[in-house]
């Protein structure tokens, strides 16, 4: 019995071929796990998506960096909000913390979106959560004036976004993923 999972299969329609196993010529698979696994070609040559669709995931990926670059500056803007404002006590430490913490989670994204790695939803969704949490602080610390409005909106921003970021990077992987086939 044959293991499908060899690496020094030979292709069938390999006129070199011959009867001895020393002279074939491995058959290069894809492991569907680095940047070119949606490129890979189907059965006659042609890809298995259309160019439209190869388009479009190449906009999404490029919207989704952008976006993961403006939520970073936006978790940046909460740390430096809170000089900008003179506050203190509690609001300052909220405001640093959670906006370190969206700077680096979306600074993430945007390096692993730049290196093509795909977007983590995990920190999509983290940085999302974080933007809930700004737009609850700013009510339940009780801030008042600019702070308070600087604060909600950075958490609106930063949920919207994040989120969006989420759900395309969900979307995303969903296209790439084929079906799996069992061979039994």
């Amino acid at each position: 019995m044959s293991d499908p999972n060899r690496d020094d299969r030979t292709s069938p329609s390999d006129p070199d071929a011959g009867d001895d196993p020393t002279e074939r010529t491995p058959v290069e698979t894809d492991s569907g796990t680095g940047a070119d696994s949606g490129e890979r070609m189907g059965q006659g040559g042609h890809e298995p998506r259309d160019e439209s669709t190869a388009i479009a995931s190449e906009e999404r990926r490029r919207n989704t960096s952008f976006i993961s670059g403006i939520v970073a500056v936006l978790g940046l803007w909460a740390v430096v909000s809170v000089l900008i404002y003179d506050v203190g006590g509690a609001i300052t430490w909220n405001n640093v913390l959670v906006g370190a913490v969206v700077f680096a989670a979306a600074g993430y994204n945007y390096y692993r979106l730049s290196n093509d790695v795909p977007l983590s939803v995990g920190v999509a969704s983290l940085v999302a959560v974080l933007g809930i949490w700004l737009i609850v602080s700013a009510a339940l610390l009780e801030m008042i004036g600019g702070m308070f409005w600087s604060t909600l909106v950075t958490g609106l921003l930063v949920t919207g976004l994040s989120g969006y970021n989420a759900y395309e990077a969900r979307e995303a992987r969903a296209v790439t993923r084929e079906p799996e086939t069992s061979t039994q």
